[in-house]
């Protein structure tokens, strides 16, 4: 083992930490071509389009599928409940994975399940086979769910993700709208396993894109994950020199092993500012997926007060989604006579007000974080990024109680859609927001708490689906719908409070987790 000479540390002042999204590094994603910025956000957009597409065009087959398998109602429910269970909660393993081995590798490996799962479920003869792949149909869908965020905070800076993450919202919202057109069409066309056909050609044609155009964004010097996995690995190899230190073999250089994400931990820094890094140690080092645990970095990000608030809201707004595109198709069947392809253009109308809400809250988003950053001396902090929803708040729980009354009192069909477009946009203008604020608060974890929002997303789909119908037949489109306007005003609220006392929540967590590591 080499005599270790005088340390090049990874701090500089002790009252100044790392800017680690600014980290230097070989091939920077976030110098790259426009067009090579925009061949990677059209591919995640593709592949993540495809997996909201999975989540619901089963559902206009539903009565087909149970016919020509034997399958009771409540055997289908599970082929529903197994696929928002497994594509909530799945994508922890995948961002933990794309933290180690890259996002290409996992893109690769999830989209090759996506394709067996499709393949198997379209040439299924038992509805046990039929949940099982829907399953692993679900597990390779995640990935794109859960990385692509991440991906897309690897090639741009913080002022142009409000813009470029409204962009890639719009495509994956296409999914829930054209899923019941599609699954309605193909299976009047043909039956109902051409709608598991169809998935398999967009997985395949997913994979190559993966395969053929996708440059890897991931950097491994911009990664607190990958760190904290190293550090554990160095320490559990290296005899200990001092209490807070050890020695790397390989290199002329010792790193304090406990102190680094303590350093790296961000503050308020301009994006401009270049701070120098040298990495001493991460290319003698090679990480295995043994070396890391998902658990530990989705707890460090609930140990958040911010995080936890924002989560739980964006939790909310995906479950009313969720509710609303179930209940509604029962609303336009049972109380409007309309079979599954005139249901699937009535719910296009919230597809496309989602899109709109999207494209435009996230250009507001940037533009609202501009101003306040200018006006700030050039410096932002994340909750700056919430500022842009307080435009939505107002009409979003008045445009929910308009749909409860309209469908509780039969309307024309009509203002049901426009009710639609309304609840559309003013969701997903708040949820673009909120969505790029959990990513500009979490640098170095982007991977991480996307994976821990499509956790919370999920899981909360799951409870409002499950427990819709019942609500719906004791209260009524009239009486359920208002329940979650109140719903969403706490929601709402959750967001404001976060936007008033955030920043000093945020403050807190770094201090506590630096005096831990320094213990």
């Amino acid at each position: 083992m080499s005599s270790p000479i005088a340390p090049q540390t990874l701090h500089q002042k002790a009252n100044t930490a790392i800017d680690i999204e600014h980290v230097p590094v070989n091939d920077d994603p976030r110098q790259w071509s426009r067009a090579r910025k925009t061949t990677t956000l059209y591919i995640v957009s593709l592949a993540t389009m495809v997996s909201t597409l999975a989540s619901n065009i089963q559902n206009p087959s539903n009565s087909l599928i149970e016919a020509d398998l034997h399958a009771t109602s409540i055997q289908i429910s599970w082929t529903l409940a197994a696929f928002q269970i497994i594509q909530g909660n799945f994508p922890l393993l995948w961002s933990a994975a794309s933290e180690i081995k890259g996002r290409k590798p996992v893109y690769l490996v999830s989209s090759a399940l996506f394709v067996v799962g499709s393949t198997v479920l379209a040439l299924s003869q038992t509805i046990e086979v039929m949940t099982g792949m829907r399953a692993l149909q679900a597990a390779g869908s995640s990935a794109a769910i859960s990385i692509s965020a991440a991906t897309l905070a690897d090639i741009y800076e913080t002022h142009e993700r409000g813009t470029m993450m409204g962009v890639f919202y719009a495509a994956p919202l296409l999914g829930p709208a054209l899923g019941p057109i599609l699954g309605g069409s193909l299976s009047q066309a043909f039956n109902w396993r051409a709608s598991f056909y169809f998935l398999l050609i967009c997985g395949a044609v997913t994979f190559l894109s993966f395969l053929i155009l996708f440059k890897d964004t991931y950097r491994r010097e911009r990664s607190l994950t990958y760190r904290s996995a190293l550090q554990r690995l160095v320490a559990s190899q290296e005899p200990v020199q001092s209490p807070n230190e050890s020695i790397i073999s390989g290199k002329d250089s010792s790193i304090p092993i406990k102190d680094t994400e303590k350093q790296l931990q961000p503050l308020n820094v301009p994006d401009t500012t270049p701070v120098p890094l040298s990495t001493p140690g991460l290319d003698d080092f090679r990480l295995s997926l043994q070396d890391i645990n998902p658990f530990p970095p989705y707890f460090r990000i609930l140990s958040r007060k911010n995080n936890v608030f924002i989560l739980i809201a964006n939790g909310l707004v995906f479950g009313f989604s969720y509710c609303l595109s179930y209940t509604c198709a029962r609303t336009l069947t049972n109380g409007y006579g309309y079979n599954a392809f005139s249901t699937g253009f009535v719910l296009l109308c919230l597809g496309l007000g989602s899109i709109a809400g999207s494209v435009m809250g996230g250009r507001w988003s940037d533009r609202v974080l501009a101003n306040m950053k200018a006006a700030n001396g050039g410096n932002w902090y994340p909750e700056m990024r919430l500022e842009s929803s307080k435009l939505a708040m107002l009409w979003l729980p008045l445009s929910v109680i308009g749909y409860a009354w309209v469908c509780e009192k039969h309307v024309n069909v009509a203002v049901i859609c426009i009710m639609l477009v309304l609840i559309g946009f003013t969701s997903i203008w708040m949820y673009s927001s909120t969505l790029a604020y959990i990513v500009d608060a979490n640098p170095g974890r982007s991977c991480t708490a996307v994976a821990t929002n499509s956790s919370f997303r999920g899981s909360l789909a799951f409870v409002s689906v499950m427990t819709a119908v019942p609500l719906q037949d004791t209260l009524g489109d009239g009486g359920l719908y208002t329940a979650w306007a109140g719903v969403l005003i706490v929601m709402e609220l959750s967001v404001l409070l976060v936007l008033r006392k955030g920043e000093s929540w945020r403050r807190e967590s770094e201090k506590r987790e630096c005096e831990v590591l320094s213990a």
